[in-house]
Parts: structure tokens; C-alpha cells; sequence
């Protein structure tokens, strides 16, 4: 894996240590006596109908020096909300249009009836449409310096107390803060940095420990290969033998061209530093295959089918095959992700994700704060080994966009582990989500609430109700939402004795 392939995969975010038993978290524990939601029971997918708004937010929120302001985008959907008893579903928006993110957020879909719940997604500045500097935003390191996550909280700050002001009936609302991934995140440092504004927050699959000297490196590749492993006999260990194999054929005088030729490339492999960047984009297939192992047909990063690591394994069988035979079957194996439609003509190894994604101000973000350090040995993952080297990876963001990272800012904003004084945050983490390595999956307190899901891939609890979910996620969903009742009634309850 090399250091294309660590700048990749931070580009992607978006628990449990594998091969060990971990112990499971109270919050888990009562999963099995507790009722399923009637959000939850099987019924027709909710029809997504929403309204879109724009508001004016400062580009710094900090500085006294200018008044320059941009036009923030959120989406709004209100069918269900009652003035009377009712709440605020706060989407924090993360690395994209949020068009794509709301699409793909069923759960809050699901439960809007059920909680009275006006629903409220709000994109993250440098994403989709919310461009401080509009086309230029990219084109000068300068611009940048205001994408940080301590603007993009104060974005929605702004924007809840806007609401609550303009929308008659929200003044005296509870908002609760959810997101997954990074949008999980943020949702968790909004209940930390801003609890005034919202009551409590659902984070979900949000890697907030992922940071300097808080998890191991290598967590995140040994839970990508222990999916592998789990999912078909010698699956794993076929494509730790794969690198080897690449590096013997790409030697060979015709082997770029034999490569290029049996894996249906979109472009020949010919030079040889072409080689680290296909094992690169492999590496990152496995790596979005685990992310997005649901167990049923999904278009999420790409069209897939149910359980696709399963469906790739099957083509892995057998590792003491020739290179080339091992290399043909790595290609049918890419074909399940790249090509599951039957619509690709050839393979790009210069595209492994959904184009809604923002590679650049993501880019940009693991180059100043989200410094997530990663690291394999081929020993312990199925990957080639590689190091994390913080002055390499910092030398690559210089020459990319003129910053140095500050490694450490996060945990210090933030707290790290330390964030045991804050109250109503519930972490949810699917077991076989890579990013759940760097991940809470343990309760801190009574109201820092951990929830594991044996068979949840990334985020799987946000997304819509679906026929074939596990009855793990159906019932960590109905935790959830009970939880949420819980900040609901005890936020009215406060309010009536203010008055």
C-alpha cells in the first residue's frame, strides 16, 4: 500500500478489534429484549420529498476583519413535523453534496412520523453547492484556510438559530444532531462544542479516535482483512498473494501489457510506476468493499449486490494457482464492484467511488486537521506492508496544497478520550466497518452510549428500513429512537419548568 493509497483512503471515511472477543456494551446487551419500533417493522420505503433553502453564512466565523459571506445549502422535509410535541432532525452535513447524503439517510426518513420530526440537512461549506469562493475555491490554497471543522459547526450553529427564529412553531423546538462517517463527527463535536443548541447526537460509524496515538495504525487493515477472511475459504490470503504475484508478472518484459490486457484496463499499465498505482487502486476496492458489505443490493459508492464480499470470495478460492491464473481471478473479483451493472466496457483505475463525493476539499481536510494515521504489515492484514511515515505524508499535503498538518489539533479540539464530562451521544459502529477500529465502542457513561452491530457494515443504521437488514440494526435503530424520546421528553419537561 502506498502513499497514494493512504492519501485514498482518507478520502473515504465516512468497530471491534478482529479475531478477538470483545466484550459487548450494555447499550448492545439490551438489543435483545427490546422491541422493535413500528419505524422499523416491514412496510414500503418512505418517498423522500424535501424543499431547498439557501443561507447566507459568514466565511469566518472567527475573524472580525471581513464581512465576506457565501450561500450555505439545506434541504428541508416537514410532512411530519408538528408544531405541538414535535423535534428537529439536524443532519451534519460531511465530505459532499448533500443531495447524495439525504438520498441516503433513510433512518431519519423512517422515524420523521414517529418522533413529529422536521428534517433538516445542512451541507457541509466546500461541498456540492456551498462553495465559499464559488469556482474559485480550489484554485487558491488561500481560499481554503476556512474549510475546518470548527467553521463547519459554526455553519450549522447559525443555521439552527436561523431556523428556530424564521420557521414559526421551531423556537422552542429540541434538535437532535445526526451524521455518519465524518457527518457522524461532526455530529458528536456539535453535542460537545454546542449543547445548547441541540439536545443529544446520533454519530454513527464517526472514527473519532482515529487520530495521533489513539488506536493503533493497523487497526483499520486487519478489520478489512478479518471481513475477507470471514466471508470465503482463502479469500484473504489470495489477495496477500496477489501483490507478489503483480510485482513478478510487471517485471517480465510483456507483463504491463498482459496486465493490462487480462484486467480490462480503460488505460495500459506502462510505465513502472504504474504498478503502485494499480495496486493502489486495489487496494482501496477491498478497502470500499468492506465499507460497504450491506446485506442487500445497494448503490451506495457503486451498484452492488448483497453481501458483495461473499460474491467476490467465490472468485478467491484457491491461492496456489499460477500468478497469472491468481491475477485473472482478481480481475473477476474487481468486476464484481466495478462492473455488477454489466454496463462497464473497461476497468479506470483512476475511479473507485461515487463522483458526490468531494475528493478535493476532503484532500485538503486529511492535509490540516484530519490527520488519520494508517499502516499495514502484511502479516496481521492482507496488504503489502507500509509504514506510517507522518513526514512523507506531511512533505505530499505541502506539495499539494502549500499546508503542513497539525496532527494533534483534533484531540486537542476535541478532547480524544477524554470527553467523558458530555452527555446524550449515542455511537453507533458495525462490526465489520473498518472504521470502527478507530471508533467508541464501549459505553463512557450512562449517557455516552455505545451500540455494536455484529453484521453492520459502515453507517448501516442510518440507512432506510430494508426487508433483508439483520435484526441486529433493526433493533439498534429502536434503541436509538428510544433514546431519542428519552432527549425529546426531558427537554419539554425542562422547558415547562422554565415556565
Amino acid at each position: 500500500m502506498g502513499r497514494r493509497s493512504l492519501l485514498l483512503l482518507l478520502l473515504l471515511l465516512a468497530f471491534l478489534t478482529p479475531g478477538a472477543a470483545t466484550p459487548v456494551p450494555p447499550a448492545l446487551r439490551a438489543l435483545s429484549s427490546l422491541h422493535l419500533s413500528t419505524s422499523f417493522r416491514s412496510r414500503p420505503a418512505v418517498a423522500m420529498k424535501y424543499s431547498i433553502h439557501y443561507i447566507q453564512q459568514k466565511v469566518d466565523h472567527f475573524g472580525f476583519h471581513t464581512d465576506k459571506t457565501f450561500k450555505q445549502r439545506y434541504l428541508i422535509a416537514d410532512k411530519h413535523w408538528k408544531e405541538d410535541g414535535g423535534s428537529i432532525l439536524f443532519y451534519t452535513g460531511n465530505e459532499g453534496d448533500i443531495i447524495w447524503f439525504c438520498n441516503n439517510t433513510g433512518f431519519m426518513w423512517d422515524v420523521a412520523e414517529e418522533l413529529k420530526a422536521m428534517l433538516v440537512f445542512a451541507e457541509h461549506r466546500y461541498y456540492g453547492e456551498s462553495l465559499p469562493f464559488g469556482a474559485n475555491s480550489f484554485k487558491d490554497s488561500r481560499h481554503l484556510n476556512f474549510l475546518t471543522t470548527e467553521q463547519a459547526l459554526a455553519d450549522f450553529a447559525t443555521l439552527i438559530k436561523y431556523l428556530k427564529r424564521t420557521i414559526p412553531g421551531a423556537r422552542n423546538q429540541p434538535v437532535i444532531a445526526l451524521g455518519g462517517s465524518y457527518g457522524g463527527m461532526l455530529a458528536a463535536w456539535f453535542r460537545m462544542k454546542y449543547p445548547h443548541l441541540v439536545v443529544g447526537a446520533l454519530a454513527s460509524s464517526a472514527p473519532i479516535w482515529q487520530f495521533e496515538d489513539m488506536v493503533p495504525c493497523g487497526v483499520f487493515m486487519k478489520i478489512v482483512t478479518t471481513d475477507f477472511r470471514k466471508s470465503g475459504p482463502n479469500c484473504s490470503e489470495s489477495i496477500r498473494r496477489s501483490w507478489d504475484a503483480i510485482s513478478r508478472l510487471t517485471e517480465k518484459g510483456t507483463g504491463l501489457h498482459w496486465l493490462s490486457e487480462a484486467l480490462h484496463l480503460c488505460t495500459p499499465l506502462t510505465e513502472s510506476q504504474d504498478v503502485q498505482r494499480l495496486k493502489d487502486w486495489i487496494s482501496e476496492t477491498w478497502v470500499n468493499l468492506a465499507m460497504v458489505d450491506y446485506p442487500y443490493e445497494s448503490n451506495f459508492l457503486q451498484p452492488l449486490p448483497a453481501w458483495p464480499i461473499k460474491v467476490v470470495c467465490q472468485y478467491l478460492k484457491n491461492p496456489n494457482v499460477s500468478d497469472t491464473w491468481l491475477l485473472q481471478n482478481i480481475f473477476q473479483a474487481l468486476n464484481v464492484y466495478y462492473n455488477y451493472s454489466g454496463q462497464a466496457r473497461c476497468l479506470n483505475i483512476s475511479e473507485t467511488a461515487t463522483s458526490s463525493l468531494g475528493a478535493l476539499g476532503w484532500s485538503y481536510q486529511t492535509c490540516t486537521e484530519m490527520v488519520m494515521p494508517f499502516c499495514s504489515n502484511g502479516i496481521d492484514d492482507m496488504f503489502e506492508p507500509h509504514s506510517w511515515n507522518f513526514k512523507e505524508f506531511s512533505d505530499d499535503c505541502f506539495k499539494q496544497w502549500g499546508v503542513k498538518p497539525r496532527p494533534s489539533w483534533i484531540p486537542t479540539m476535541y478532547g480524544g478520550k477524554n470527553i467523558s464530562l458530555h452527555t446524550n451521544i449515542i455511537f453507533s459502529n458495525g462490526e465489520i466497518d473498518p472504521w470502527s477500529g478507530g471508533g467508541v465502542t464501549k459505553d463512557i457513561t450512562d449517557t455516552l452510549l455505545a451500540i455494536v452491530i455484529p453484521e453492520g457494515a459502515h453507517h448501516l443504521d442510518l440507512r432506510a428500513n430494508n426487508a433483508f437488514d439483520p435484526v441486529t440494526v433493526l433493533l439498534a435503530r429502536s434503541l436509538e429512537v428510544r433514546h431519542m424520546k428519552q432527549w425529546i421528553k426531558d427537554f419539554y419537561a425542562s422547558l415547562r419548568k422554565m415556565h
